[in-house]
């Protein structure tokens, strides 16, 4: 398979997260404004709105190829804060059991691994840019990929 067509696959692969999780936020931030305001963020709802919006609109920037170097760096660095804000540390919900909470923290810590790794993929995207089959390739802002 050409390369170009292997990164134009990784772009989609790498887009359908954000842009589903955006349009999840824009649609019903509630749960996104919930753990925003659990972590003392203030304006709680509007941050879920902002998040939802940014991760709907750099998705398909790196889905279609368009600006997708920034979009990347800012989508590696969205997940690094996310990932430490959110998904680091003990899970400890009053009235669970123990095992529950150890899971949940678990869980917590595979999130924290996902957006670290999406970060590393998003870093390699801008360092190597979108192929060939990309919005930047026709306006001569995509790196060579060969």
């Amino acid at each position: 398979m050409p390369q170009n067509v292997i990164v134009l696959i990784g772009r989609i692969l790498l887009s359908i997260i954000f842009i589903m999780s955006g349009f999840g936020k824009l649609t019903d931030p509630a749960a996104t404004a919930g753990m925003i305001a659990g972590a003392g963020w203030p304006a709680a709802t509007a941050l879920a709105y902002l998040a939802g919006l940014f991760e709907l609109v750099a998705g398909v920037a790196v889905l279609v190829g368009f600006q997708t170097r920034i979009a990347s760096y800012l989508l590696a660095a969205f997940c690094l804060v996310t990932g430490l804000v959110f998904h680091s540390g003990a899970i400890n919900v009053p009235d669970f059991p123990p095992a529950a909470n150890g899971l949940l923290t678990v869980f917590n810590q595979i999130m924290l691994m996902k957006n670290i790794t999406i970060a590393g993929a998003f870093l390699v995207l801008a360092a190597f840019g979108p192929g060939a089959l990309s919005l930047d390739a026709r306006t001569g802002k995509a790196l060579a990929t060969a």
